[in-house]
């Protein structure tokens, strides 16, 4: 059966989650500039404060850890005539500490949050892009996946996931004009040090660590680079005609990802580690 393509138009519908703040309103916004209509949401939009609201965006509540939720919403967005032509999936939690430590009670909602949500949200929306022959699917990931971090183990397996559902699905979809793709950030300044989750044992044997890595890590984010930066990221993938698979910006991507490839994978991440202050070498058990 021949599927119908839609004809390319510049204005499309965007939603946007997790929209009220950071890398979600920075590219609300600028869709908003390039003449796109958006849908932005959070977990609450009522406590949304009004400096932070942006005229023109739809904003509509949704709890990404709730599968029931996500299908309400999107079964009550087609009965107001809304036909979502591209979703950026950039509602998250950013989770720190050491494995050993980590409660599974916060390892499933990490993975409800970062995964599964995302995830489930993209398969309700996919069959309406397929079947009018255009979409797009972007992935807000972390170059973390691509460089993972000692004590962030389970934020990068998120992020890993998220990226690996989308490059396997790449050309599942390709056929009927529909492109996922994943942005990587690097150091973003987006205030997320304050909100991130942080689990560690009393008296764990990586306090030290732990720590060390946190000052670099929160020095990082504040020295990194503007959400803005990242929002052109999105835009540019969302209206390429054919979207990488991979868009990487921020902490000197291009130049780390070639010395990546240059590089063995152990020198790399022994770089990694010693640039956060943690040492490959054996721990004095003394």
């Amino acid at each position: 059966m021949a599927w119908h393509r839609e004809p390319v138009t510049s204005q499309r519908t965007v939603l946007v989650t997790g929209a009220s703040s950071g890398i979600g309103r920075a590219t609300a916004q600028l869709l908003l500039e390039r003449g796109h209509r958006v849908i932005g949401t959070s977990r609450d939009p009522a406590r949304i404060p009004a400096e932070s609201r942006l005229e023109g965006v739809v904003y509509r509540a949704l709890d990404l850890t709730d599968i029931y939720a996500i299908e309400g919403f999107v079964a009550a967005l087609g009965a107001e005539g809304h036909r979502v032509d591209v979703v950026v999936n950039n509602a998250g939690e950013s989770q720190s500490g050491p494995l050993e430590d980590l409660p599974v009670g916060a390892l499933e909602r990490l993975f409800r949050l970062n995964v599964l949500g995302p995830v489930h949200l993209t398969q309700l929306l996919l069959p309406g892009m397929r079947h009018r022959g255009y979409g797009r699917v972007v992935m807000v990931g972390s170059m973390l996946a691509s460089f993972p971090l000692a004590y962030r183990s389970s934020y990068v397996a998120t992020k890993a996931a998220i990226k690996g559902f989308a490059t396997a699905a790449r050309f599942e979809m390709a056929p009927y004009g529909v492109w996922l793709t994943t942005v990587e950030p690097g150091s973003i300044n987006t205030g997320i040090s304050e909100r991130r989750t942080k689990y560690i044992a009393e008296n764990s044997p990586h306090s030290k660590a732990f720590r060390t890595m946190l000052r670099t890590l929160d020095r990082n984010e504040k020295e990194g680079i503007a959400p803005a930066r990242v929002a052109r990221t999105i835009v540019r993938a969302i209206e390429a005609d054919e979207p990488d698979a991979l868009y990487a910006v921020g902490s000197n991507a291009p130049a780390v990802f070639a010395l990546q490839r240059a590089l063995p994978r152990s020198l790399v991440e022994n770089v990694l580690a010693r640039k956060f202050g943690i040492s490959p070498k054996p721990a004095d058990q003394g």
